[in-house]
């Protein structure tokens, strides 16, 4: 049995449920990553003791399972209806802007995204979403295959984005400061002339910030699938 599908014991003496407890829990991780997110934590600031909430979850990894659930109903927008969308492309652009700004408000995300199912409620909506995108453009394992790259695509831009955020945090430096910091020794090792394509692409490149970086790679991903899709046979 899931725990999706177990039933939550009685409420007593401090009243519990699951929404508190995945709540707290994704307010500790909020602040502290998921490493500050342990049962006894939850109950902690539940004012209840940690063996109660075994009642209602039996492992961290369902409670994870649960925060990643409840972080995936911010990711639905809230106007999306049972019916396929007209722009197949617009609907899975929206879909990956709002995976990063959810991975932008809780951080702990970028950890978790694509390592285990979502078979929550949410999870579940969100995969549906994609797949009601692209459902009846092609035959059913190209649209898999699709939605599989795209999400590759976005779970891997927003890996790298929440590294940097991390890193500046712990460093105190931005990436631009980080950069200066080694310009010295990257421009010695271009100067030998073993890396032209590095030295073009570090001296001619335009630096543009980690939203227009996610906005081109995803267009270009996009018309990677426009390419593959074929309506199936009538």
């Amino acid at each position: 049995m899931t725990v999706w599908d177990r039933p939550e014991p009685p409420t007593r003496p401090v009243p519990l449920d699951r929404d508190r407890i995945v709540a707290a829990a994704v307010a500790l991780a909020d602040d502290g990553g998921l490493e500050t997110v342990s049962l006894r934590k939850v109950g902690a600031r539940l004012n209840a003791g940690p063996m109660r909430l075994y009642g209602y979850i039996s492992t961290k990894e369902e409670l994870f399972d649960l925060m990643v659930d409840v972080v995936q109903g911010e990711i639905l927008p809230e106007e999306q209806s049972g019916e396929q969308p007209g722009d197949w492309r617009e609907a899975l652009r929206v879909l990956a802007h709002r995976t990063r700004q959810a991975a932008l408000r809780h951080e702990w995300l970028a950890d978790l995204l694509g390592g285990r199912p979502s078979l929550g409620p949410n999870g579940l909506a969100v995969t549906e979403a994609k797949l009601a995108a692209l459902d009846g453009l092609a035959d059913v394992d190209t649209v898999m295959r699709a939605t599989e790259t795209v999400s590759a695509y976005v779970n891997g831009a927003i890996r790298r984005e929440i590294a940097n955020v991390r890193a500046e945090r712990t460093t105190g430096l931005s990436e631009h400061d980080r950069q200066r910091a080694s310009g010295p020794y990257v421009t010695r090792m271009l100067a030998t002339g073993r890396f032209p394509a590095l030295a073009k692409a570090v001296y001619d490149g335009t630096d543009v910030d980690a939203e227009a970086s996610f906005t081109t790679g995803l267009d270009w991903v996009l018309d990677a699938v426009a390419a593959r899709l074929t309506r199936p046979p009538a």
